[in-house]
This record gives structure tokens, sequence and C-alpha cells, in this order.
């Protein structure tokens, strides 16, 4: 059916040369009737070859590769959508989870610097505490060395009125009774 086709095609082509000739067409010394038969026989070894068939294979095995690389290029795009939306979601994820440790990290601020302020007052509680025993203290020390240094005076003086107004005889009495006191006292 093909042959016929390119052999009705080839005639069709071929008149306007047989009219321009105006000699016999059909005879070898015409040119044009030598590549007619040329090109007739070129495409007939063409079609005995079986060309049309091989290109049309070959045209067919192309595009059935670029069928299948778009089908691969298909998946691959739909596996890297996949992919992008896992990303995404693990992107979205790990940002919520950023914003718990945030979150988490604030409130554990708040409550130590909540108990650094519970523990600065005691130590200062603890301090003023110190700082009143400590003057409490001083202060019975110092009434403690008035105390002393009056009764050293008192003691002085009495020992200088006793002595100016009492005789040794009296004296020695008033030893000898303290003795028997403390020795009383201590047995």
């Amino acid at each position: 059916m093909r042959t016929v086709i390119a052999l009705a095609l080839t005639l069709g082509a071929a008149s306007p040369a047989l009219a321009a000739s105006g000699g016999t067409f059909l005879a070898l010394d015409n040119t044009n009737f030598v590549v007619l038969l040329a090109f007739l026989l070129f495409i007939g070894i063409l079609l005995y070859v079986k060309v049309p068939g091989l290109l049309g294979k070959q045209l067919d095995d192309r595009a059935e590769g670029i069928r299948k690389e778009l089908d691969e290029a298909r998946k691959l795009r739909e596996e890297a959508q996949t992919i992008l939306a896992s990303y995404e979601r693990k992107q979205k994820e790990v940002s919520e989870q950023a914003d718990r440790i945030v979150a988490s990290a604030r409130e554990e601020a708040t409550a130590a610097a909540e108990q650094a302020k519970a523990d600065l007052k005691l130590s200062i509680e603890r301090r003023l505490a110190a700082a009143q025993d400590q003057i409490a203290s001083a202060e019975a020390s110092a009434i403690k060395e008035v105390r002393d240094q009056a009764i050293d005076v008192a003691i002085n003086v009495a020992d200088d009125v006793i002595s100016k107004q009492l005789s040794a005889a009296e004296a020695n009495k008033l030893i000898d009774a303290a003795i028997t006191d403390v020795d009383t006292k201590l047995h």
C-alpha cells in the first residue's frame, strides 16, 4: 500500500518535468527519467530493507524511552514531595520542641530566680541574727567589763576605807572569819 502511494506521488511530481523536456520522457538519454528511475530504485531499496519500519521502530523506542523517563521523573517528583512533606513535618516538630525547650528553660530560670531570692532572704536573715547575737555578746561583754571595773574600783575604795578605819586586830579577825567561811563553804 505504501509502495503504491509512493509511486503515485513520484509520478505525479515527475509530470511537470515531462512537460518541460519536450521529448519522450521514457528514454534513457532523458536525465529527468534517469533521475526518476534512480529515485524510484532508491525508494524501492528503502522499502525492501524496511527502513520506514526501522525508523518507525526507532521512533517508537525513543517515544517509549521518553515515556519511561517521564514516568520515572513523575515517581521521583512524588517521592521528592513525600520527602519534602516529611522534612516539613519534622521541621515543624523540631520547631515545636524548641519552643517547648525555651518555655521550659524560662520556667526553670524563673524558678531558679525565685529560689535564689528565697536563699538570699534566708541568708540575710541568718546574717542579721548573727549580727544581733554579736551585738548582744559585745553588749554583755561590755557590761561585764564595766561591772568588773566597778567591782575593782569598789574593792580598792573599800580597801582604802577599811584600811584607814580598821585596826590590825580587827583586820585579823575579819581575815580569820573569811577563811573559816570559805572553809565551810568548800567542804
